[in-house]
């Protein structure tokens, strides 16, 4: 396992040669480029229209991974009723769809058995865990290429991802 700190996620994903795939199970997150958007929120105060430096250089990586034939795709496992956070990002996902990612939402009581961690796996090889400090913010990633873990997470997505419902059902159902 490799730790990778900082922000590893760019280059992990120009690595990126067919797919990759983000587990989330957790039902908030403390990213620092969220906190006024989701205090915004919260606050019932309009969406902050013009988009941070964080959001563009994202939405620019999605795109350059799509003009490669990279799939994108996503499953999150949420706690019904949904937390504050799980409810504002369900408004805001909008912005990922349009980027060309693949998003699925899954009740918890309805996913059996999760990985108790989010991961990201790329091309279904190499598996790169979320890490976070004690405050809940990103911290990096534990990336391997061990096969038996590839393999784990690979089986993950594949029984969780037909059990997930696509955004824009779950959205309309969600009362969004």
């Amino acid at each position: 396992m490799e730790l990778r700190q900082h922000n590893p996620w760019p280059d992990l994903f120009r690595d990126c040669r067919r797919s990759a795939f983000h587990l989330e199970v957790r039902d908030s997150y403390a990213v620092p480029s969220e906190s006024e958007p989701f205090r915004r929120f919260l606050k019932g105060e309009p969406r902050i229209t013009e988009p941070d430096e964080a959001w563009r250089e994202w939405a620019e990586l999605m795109r350059q991974l799509g003009q490669r034939g990279v799939t994108v795709s996503r499953v999150r496992v949420v706690t019904v009723p949904h937390s504050d956070y799980q409810r504002w990002l369900l408004s805001e996902t909008v912005d990922n769809i349009d980027v060309g990612e693949d998003i699925r939402y899954l009740p918890r009581h309805l996913a059996g058995e999760i990985p108790t961690d989010d991961f990201w796996l790329f091309d279904d090889e190499r598996v790169a865990f979320n890490l976070i400090d004690k405050e809940g913010k990103p911290a990096g990633a534990a990336v391997t290429g061990d096969p038996h873990i590839a393999a784990y997470c690979h089986s993950a997505k594949e029984r969780l991802w037909k059990l997930a419902t696509p955004y824009s059902e779950y959205v309309v159902n969600a009362g969004q």
